[in-house]
């Protein structure tokens, strides 16, 4: 098998999420994948800089909704092709959005043997030449075996939040075949998970070419290819696009495809990974100061306290005889909550969408 990818390579970073769990700086008019949380740059900038020396930019793209054009747009200058956003008409899940982007691909001139890369936009990778390196792998698996290549997380804990994938027989390069997908387990299946080591976490990355993407589309989910003439066709025409697109089902990539497919790989991912599901989350990548997690702020004042974790863009913040807390603050709200009830953020975001008069937090 060659060491060298001798097929085109594209980009599609997933950028149309709407997520709250970073709530209050986190809405819906600008959502995580658009907040600079490490490193100094937006997420999406990152993620789209993670292919440099592998993918050109002008073959980098970034698929999200009308109503994100700009924050992209900005995120992308000189890291993206100058016309790198497709946009999809409304969120219906990862299915329909990497359905469009093939048809949008197909019509900007990839061909069915080139290579596509497709990633989240808002996780977190420190080790870049570990992703690129991962990335190269699966895309000469994906061309040796004509398969989708999903890249799998090495689980360090028995986590009960993300899916998982149970590897096969093993295959070159140290790809296995992918032998079932996990939906998220309870702590006592997340554990032998762990235990047995033949389980990754599923984070949501897959590396194939656009001809394996179509045929497994027609193969396992045919009410949902039976529409991509017809994208095709409506590319440019907003309206027209709309109408098609409001006809896929709104299915995930993993149920429409992966989780039925029989021509699935997995490469083990040989760089660190964090998804940022919520505010605690950012201990695992942030260095503490003073034995706490200051993320953003003028400066801090800390007595008697320690593990907390602090967000307060230009303000200046002092915790005092407490320990094990979420403070965040911008101009519009203020959250104080303990580390250990972090997903409680939806239950603020929830009452928020209830009470007509707070609706511009969100």
């Amino acid at each position: 098998m060659s060491q060298e990818i001798t097929s085109t390579m594209y980009a599609l970073v997933m950028a149309g999420g709407k997520g709250t769990r970073f709530w209050p700086e986190s809405t819906s008019k600008k959502p995580k994948q658009y907040m600079s949380l490490i490193g100094g740059e937006p997420l999406l900038t990152q993620s789209l800089k993670r292919f440099d020396s592998l993918i050109a930019a002008d073959n980098r793209y970034v698929v999200t909704v009308k109503e994100q054009e700009e924050l992209a747009r900005t995120c992308g200058v000189s890291h993206m092709n100058k016309d790198g956003l497709i946009f999809e008409p409304a969120g219906r899940n990862t299915a329909p959005c990497i359905l469009l982007s093939l048809a949008a691909l197909e019509e900007k001139g990839a061909k069915d043997a080139d290579v596509l890369v497709i990633v989240p936009s808002d996780h977190i990778i420190l080790d870049t030449q570990g992703f690129r390196d991962t990335v190269k792998t699966a895309g000469i698996v994906a061309l040796e075996t004509q398969s989708i290549v999903t890249i799998g997380i090495t689980p360090t804990t028995a986590h009960t939040g993300f899916g998982y994938i149970e590897k096969g027989e093993s295959q070159s390069y140290g790809a296995s075949d992918v032998k079932s997908f996990k939906e998220k387990p309870d702590s006592e299946t997340a554990k032998k998970y762990l235990d047995s080591g033949d389980y990754f976490w599923n984070a949501g990355m897959f590396v194939g070419t656009l001809k394996t993407l179509k045929e497994e589309f027609k193969k396992c989910s045919p009410s949902t290819f039976e529409h991509y003439e017809g994208l095709k066709e409506s590319l440019g025409n907003e309206e027209e696009l709309a109408k098609m697109y409001a006809r896929l089902p709104e299915d995930s990539i993993d149920y429409a495809i992966m989780e039925k497919s029989e021509r699935v790989s997995v490469v083990a991912a040989q760089f660190d990974w964090n998804d940022l599901g919520s505010w605690d989350a950012l201990e695992a990548v942030i260095e503490p100061t003073d034995e706490n997690t200051n993320v953003s702020t003028r400066k801090t004042y800390f007595e008697e306290a320690k593990g907390n974790i602090v967000f307060a863009p230009g303000k200046h913040v002092s915790i005092v005889g407490v320990d094990d807390l979420i403070v965040v603050v911008n101009d519009g709200a203020v959250v104080v909550m303990p580390k250990s009830r972090s997903q409680d953020v939806k239950k603020i975001v929830a009452s928020l969408k209830e009470d007509s008069e707070l609706g511009d937090l969100l």
